[in-house]
């Protein structure tokens, strides 16, 4: 997804030069590529990730469109407070790109673990979120987010995901995006767990279920009308995320339901606090948490037993 991400960026940095490139020290091997084209609109702020909001809303005030890039947890639990005062307060154009969300940065541990932060970026007033699928997905959102006015939060994956959209889909911010079409479940999955979850409904169908699944690139402003029609129409409906259990992906869809009286069974795929703490790589950990493709058809074809 990175390398989606900064092709794109720099596809759309050629046609509008307000655009900005900031990074904390970090994205070596992806980013140089926009620093050479684009010199004069990238700057490295250091390992300060509060002086990165900082510098970004001062650009941002000035007319620009400023992406602040770093690894998964730290731009935005290191600087909380500046994108709550300085970028949301302002609504500005300052678009925040954490690369590494969930557990891709797993051997390093639970302080390099991004589980909180759609919570986090849900919360706050103004903020739209965006977590891609895959890398077709990254791509489209980044230039999508150019455009879209306010601040924003892309979270990406690492490097090395697969291509799931064979033909690119039609990316509109807000409206979720039909992976596979099924009638017995719904599967709703957001980021890096497309994969997984498309892997989890050919194991369903091989068990006689039909699952369709949704692809919920933008959990804010969360697509409710998708979420009403697959409530509506399949006996289940599943939230599948790489985040913890509160906050995230689940509970916008646990309150959609909610909110509109829809009456389905409901059932959250997410990571909890023991699962979060452990350390390993990516899928050893997705595989404890549950969020293996076995994992998740397993406890499916359990839940419609019942």
């Amino acid at each position: 997804m990175r390398t989606a991400f900064i092709e794109a960026l720099v596809e759309a940095a050629e046609v509008d030069e307000r655009i900005w490139l900031l990074t904390g020290d970090l994205g070596y091997s992806v980013l140089e590529r926009f620093a050479q084209k684009f010199p004069k609109r990238f700057l490295n702020v250091g390992v300060a990730e509060q002086n990165l909001i900082g510098v970004a809303s001062g650009l941002a005030m000035s007319g620009r469109i400023v992406y602040a890039y770093s690894i998964a947890n730290f731009p935005v639990m290191r600087c909380l407070e500046q994108i709550r005062n300085d970028v949301c307060y302002h609504n500005l154009n300052v678009k925040i790109v954490a690369v590494g969300g969930g557990f891709a940065y797993g051997p390093a541990g639970y302080t390099h673990h991004a589980l909180e932060d759609l919570a986090v970026m849900r919360s706050l007033p103004g903020m739209t979120v965006i977590a891609p699928g895959d890398p077709v997905e990254a791509r489209q959102a980044t230039k999508a987010v150019a455009e879209w006015p306010g601040p924003c939060y892309l979270r990406l994956g690492k490097a090395g995901e697969p291509i799931v959209h064979l033909t690119p889909p039609h990316f509109r911010i807000g409206k979720g995006l039909v992976a596979r079409d099924g009638s017995d479940v719904t599967l709703i999955s957001t980021g890096g767990m497309l994969k997984n979850t498309l892997e989890a409904a050919e194991l369903l169908s091989a068990q006689k279920i039909s699952a369709r699944v949704l692809s919920m690139h933008t959990l804010k402003p969360l697509d409710v009308q998708a979420v009403s029609d697959a409530a509506r129409s399949t006996r289940l409906l599943c939230a599948i995320e790489e985040h913890g259990e509160i906050g995230g992906l689940s509970d916008a869809i646990a309150r959609c339901l909610a909110e509109q009286s829809l009456k389905c069974a409901f059932l959250a795929f997410n990571i909890s606090v023991e699962a979060g703490s452990m350390i390993g790589s990516q899928s050893y950990l997705l595989d404890r948490a549950g969020l293996s493709a076995e994992g998740i058809s397993q406890r499916i074809v359990e839940i419609l037993k019942r």
